[in-house]
């Protein structure tokens, strides 16, 4: 059961990872990687915030694996986050790769605690 939930949450945050990064990518013609911090902050947020319902016994635990292993473990992307901030270090845009690492790291962190507050409430 347990798979069928990961992989119904994973048809859905796929899809919406990508089309995230392609319509920010869009709207920001930037070269600092906004869709990829966008949706791995979101992922963290929402992450955050089923984690404390379901701590809080506010949602079944099922629901995390679902939505929280299936979707946001789709919907979210170390490696792209990494292949980012590696492509911006080989372009020489050291300050940019540096604000990735840096700012994609505390505000994921500041995110899922965030959720966690919210939904632990």
């Amino acid at each position: 059961m347990s798979a069928l939930l990961v992989t119904l949450g994973a048809l859905i945050g796929a899809p919406a990872r990508y089309l995230a990064d392609v319509v920010i990518a869009a709207r920001t013609r930037s070269a600092f990687p906004w869709g990829t911090f966008a949706v791995n902050v979101a992922g963290s947020l929402i992450l955050g915030a089923v984690a404390g319902l379901v701590s809080g016994g506010h949602l079944a635990t099922w629901t995390q694996t679902l939505v929280g292993t299936g979707f946001c473990g789709a919907l979210t992307t170390f490696s792209t986050f990494s292949y980012n901030t590696v492509h911006l270090v080989e372009e020489g845009r050291l300050r940019a790769a540096t604000a990735n690492v840096v700012g994609s790291i505390a505000a994921s962190f500041l995110a899922v605690a965030v959720g966690w507050w919210l939904g632990s409430r």
